[in-house]
């Protein structure tokens, strides 16, 4: 470590420090930058060229002045210790403790930079993970390894619905539990309360690992706390051989504060203001995600992200559909109606679905199940939407069928409790009782011998 202060900063811009002749500065590297009244604030060198390194500042940066701050180059980048340790620990957006206790003390220390998993040593995601959510499980299945995002809105249930999956999240045929990273980014206190109460009581606290920046807190942190979590996430994985999953809420708060960093270094603005590179540096979040082909351990991705103003076509979400392998989106007309897990399934996807479901893994009437839950739900919203023109009476027998059959599985198939957890095969058999609700000639996209075997006509509507 260079014991070296350089007091040659000629500018500084809200979160951003310039300093002049800086020769061998380079990318990513931590600073230490002590304030006139003696303060010590860290930093990263976020770029260096000609000379002149740009520092990015994380924490309080009042009172910093160009006659008075000196910085001091560590001569390394951000590393985290790792160990198990870790587990049952809550830090905060920079790698400290936040719940009091001591820090993590190990030789094991790993660069949170990170990289993508070269595709080359990708294994192919397989194993179908049971968050005991029907409309995820049974059609919008989550595969181990796979990056599945929420998209959600101001005031939608984004937060229960991640701590239901990572209080349920399991896999069929083992019994190996999920680890679970949670990284907060820019939550309010009550989300904080939430999250923390919610893993206690479920005894998830155990086997998880806590990161936590508030929306008091420095914005900047911001940056670095999913890629704190990930190197947690990567450490469990591939060294301790564990099934971690990981969640990241909020993205779009990540995305503001890289906004506020290419602001500050005046840099040409992209779309709605986010910079061009927003793409690529999401990637280097999400691409952290999967399976290694020799190891035993995973890492499964569920970032949460609000839509500003409930916009799918917002750069974030927009951006990070393109990087994902799917995503589950939030219905605000659903939780109008009182529907918990307000899931959109009609715009909701996942792209793995199919490598994860069918004969020895879910079962061999799984896809055929999930099509035409698909056609029958789609259906019966489009007879929704012509009824308010032409109204019920105008409709065929067979149509107030599929009328009812849409009423049927927004209350009976999406709906749920909080804490009820169903296995797939109590997924699949609901199912086919809310297909009884329709002609069994109608089954055009199931096999005839799933028909014929799991079928449950005749049957009248009242009783399902």
């Amino acid at each position: 470590m260079s014991d070296i202060y350089y007091k040659t900063v000629n500018q500084v811009t809200g979160i951003l420090l310039f300093v002049e002749g800086i020769k061998d500065a380079s990318y990513s590297e931590l600073v230490d930058i002590e304030l006139s009244d003696g303060r010590v604030v860290t930093g990263q060198v976020l770029d260096t060229r000609n000379g002149l390194a740009i520092v990015q500042a994380f924490g309080d940066t009042g009172g910093m002045d160009v006659n008075n701050t000196k910085v001091k180059f560590r001569g390394s980048s951000a590393k985290m210790a790792v160990s198990t340790d870790m587990l049952g620990r809550i830090f905060d957006g920079t790698g400290k403790p936040r719940d009091g206790g001591s820090p993590i003390y190990s030789n094991n220390e790993l660069e949170i930079v990170g990289e993508a998993i070269n595709p080359y040593s990708r294994e192919e995601p397989s194993e179908f993970i049971q968050t005991g959510i029907s409309c995820i499980d049974g059609m919008n299945t989550l595969v181990r390894g796979q990056k599945l995002p929420i998209f959600s809105g101001a005031g939608l249930p984004h937060n229960k619905i991640a701590a239901q999956i990572a209080r349920q999240a399991k896999i069929l045929g083992n019994n190996e539990e999920f680890a679970v990273v949670f990284g907060g980014i820019g939550i309010n206190s009550e989300e904080v309360n939430f999250f923390k109460r919610e893993f206690e009581e479920s005894g998830a606290l155990n086997r998880s690992v806590m990161f936590l920046n508030l929306s008091s807190d420095p914005s900047m942190e911001r940056i670095i706390l999913p890629r704190l979590a990930l190197t947690a996430a990567e450490y469990l994985a591939y060294s301790e051989n564990m099934h971690v999953l990981v969640i990241l809420t909020d993205m779009t708060n990540y995305a503001e504060a890289l906004r506020e960093i290419s602001s500050a270094r005046e840099e040409v603005p992209g779309r709605r203001g986010y910079p061009g590179y927003l793409y690529t540096d999401l990637a280097t979040i999400y691409e952290r995600a999967g399976r290694i082909e020799g190891r035993r351990g995973s890492i499964t991705q569920i970032p949460i992200l609000t839509m500003p103003g409930d916009d799918i076509t917002h750069p974030i979400p927009d951006l990070t559909g393109y990087i994902t392998e799917g995503q589950i989106v939030l219905s605000r007309d659903l939780q109008r109606k009182g529907i918990y897990p307000n899931v959109d399934v009609l715009l909701s996807l996942s792209r793995l679905m199919n490598h994860g479901i069918g004969a020895k893994k879910t079962r061999e009437d799984h896809r055929s199940v999930a099509d035409q839950l698909f056609s029958s739900y789609a259906h019966g919203k489009d007879l929704r939407s012509l009824t308010e023109i032409v109204g019920e009476e105008a409709l065929n027998a067979s149509d107030r069928k599929y009328l009812q059959f849409a009423d049927l599985f927004e209350s009976k198939f999406v709906n749920q409790g909080y804490n009820e957890d169903r296995s797939i095969d109590e997924t699949l058999a609901l199912g086919w009782d809310l297909f009884s609700a329709l002609d069994k000639e109608n089954m055009k996209r199931i096999k005839e011998e799933f028909v014929g075997k799991y079928g449950k006509w005749p049957k009248s509507v009242g009783e399902i």
